[in-house]
């Protein structure tokens, strides 16, 4: 339904990695980085370690028992580096979980995060993360965020109800009560279609496919256009 028709929401609730962190990017760097210190004479490209890698972190997001994030990454990045016979070692897992915790914010991230605040939005993240993690990428967003809830707080990843489910009990809101904004199909789109709640999508371009069976309220291309989306449906 398209935005206008709907009451204008209390919270927006955002996911973190690639909607206002440059997690694709950050991540590709990283990967870059094992695989320099790990010559083979047929060594994979970044994007051929990373689809092997998302493989086992997603099946290791699903299977019990909850594991934190840093030890998920740990297993996933050993497991990668496994199957493409390449030689792991301890130091690539902490290089790679202290590189996500340092990735910044899309460049138009902060000043859209500080235009919705002045609107009278309050701010919260949910995010398939540990709090240690994430709290280097909260502390570059100018202090905007009113509130943020991890997998570590909820005990469960997305698309997992329980995450959704502890993040609006903990806000004190109801779905209908809140828009969520996000860049993962996979993970928040199947969320909104089981939950109900209002979802807008940033598709910026990187190839991630919607899910055939749901669609987002709407669509935009990056966070800034968030605002004149709002704007559209007389929220600001």
């Amino acid at each position: 339904m398209p935005l206008d028709h709907l009451p204008r929401p209390q919270w927006l609730t955002f996911d973190c990695y690639g909607t206002l962190i440059q997690w694709d990017e950050g991540l590709q760097a990283a990967v870059a980085r094992i695989l320099a210190a790990n010559p083979q004479s047929r060594a994979p490209t970044p994007g051929q370690f990373l689809r092997v890698y998302d493989e086992h972190e997603h099946r290791l997001e699903r299977t019990p028992p909850h594991l934190s994030f840093a030890d998920i990454s740990r297993e996933a990045l050993r497991l990668t580096m496994r199957d493409l016979d390449l030689a792991y070692r301890p130091d690539d897992a902490v290089m790679l979980t202290g590189s996500i915790s340092a990735m910044p914010p899309f460049p138009e991230v902060v000043d859209t995060l500080a235009s919705l605040k002045r609107a009278g939005f309050r701010l919260c993240i949910i995010s398939n993360t540990d709090d240690g993690i994430i709290a280097g990428n909260v502390a570059q967003l100018g202090g905007h965020i009113d509130r943020v809830i991890t997998a570590e707080q909820a005990g469960a990843y997305k698309p997992s109800r329980r995450i959704f489910a502890h993040a609006h009990d903990s806000l004190g809101v109801t779905p209908d009560e809140v828009v969520h904004v996000c860049a993962s199909p996979h993970l928040d789109h199947a969320a909104a279609r089981d939950i109900g709640f209002r979802c807008v999508w940033i598709d910026r371009g990187t190839g991630r496919q919607p899910l055939p069976d749901y669609r987002p309220d709407a669509t935009v291309s990056t966070l800034d256009k968030v605002t004149g989306l709002f704007q559209q449906a007389g929220w600001m």
